[in-house]
């Protein structure tokens, strides 16, 4: 089954064609990456893919359910998701806990499995220790990885990260990969991930699908790397 499975999407920004033609799928317990020269076209694949942006032409279609045949649930983290300012009361824990709320928890108690996922995910991206920090005093690197960490706890079948590893060193970057790379092949997570990173996350991921300009044209096509 693909969690993803997108055919022949064109997408024009008033007259002017960003996309054509793209045809792609993620499947689940798979780690793909998207590269290409052109950021916006990207973000704008991502975001016609989750249905914040509508195609001229092609189909789309997310699974309604994951692997197990559960309803599916799907962990977005847009670029540039980590600009809370100084001025913003919530903690980190308190952020971070916001993401078990998805499940339809609104206004109930958290139970012990809610706040032992919570912990996980803020240990898996080395930020427990700041968990009483308030977020808006954080640097923009630590604003990003509680985001992932909010993402995490929400326990998501399907993740789909737009330059997630933003203002992270390189240690927490190839951490945060191995992360992923983990979440995939071991619990059948299915990654979709916008990276400009790609050298050194070849030795983590499955596929790499390069969205790449045609000569003489503004159209972009695809080619997909194993």
């Amino acid at each position: 089954m693909h969690y993803i499975d997108v055919k022949g999407l064109t997408f024009y920004y008033g007259e002017e064609p960003v996309l054509q033609d793209i045809s792609y799928h993620v499947d689940p317990g798979e780690f793909v990456i998207l590269t290409g020269e052109n950021g916006a076209a990207k973000s704008t694949l991502i975001k016609n893919t989750l249905g914040l942006l509508k195609p001229a032409k092609g189909s789309i279609t997310i699974s309604p359910t994951n692997a197990e045949g559960q309803p599916l649930k799907i962990g977005y983290s847009p670029q540039q998701i980590a600009s809370f300012n100084a001025g913003f009361p919530s903690t980190v824990l308190e952020l971070v806990q916001s993401g078990r709320f998805n499940s339809g928890k609104w206004f109930k108690r958290l139970t012990a499995i809610d706040h032992e996922h919570v912990e996980k995910a803020l240990k898996s991206v080395s930020m427990w220790d700041m968990r009483h920090k308030r977020v808006g005093e954080l640097s923009g690197g630590q604003k990003q990885r509680i985001c992932l960490a909010r993402i995490f706890a929400s326990d998501p079948d399907l993740f789909v990260l737009d330059e997630p590893t933003t203002g992270m060193d390189e240690t927490s970057r190839r951490d945060f990969y191995q992360l992923l790379r983990h979440s995939s092949h071991v619990h059948g997570k299915s990654i979709l991930m916008i990276t400009h990173d790609h050298e050194d996350i070849k030795e983590y991921m499955d596929r790499h699908i390069q969205l790449v300009r045609k000569e003489d044209t503004e159209w972009r096509c695809f080619h997909m790397h194993s």
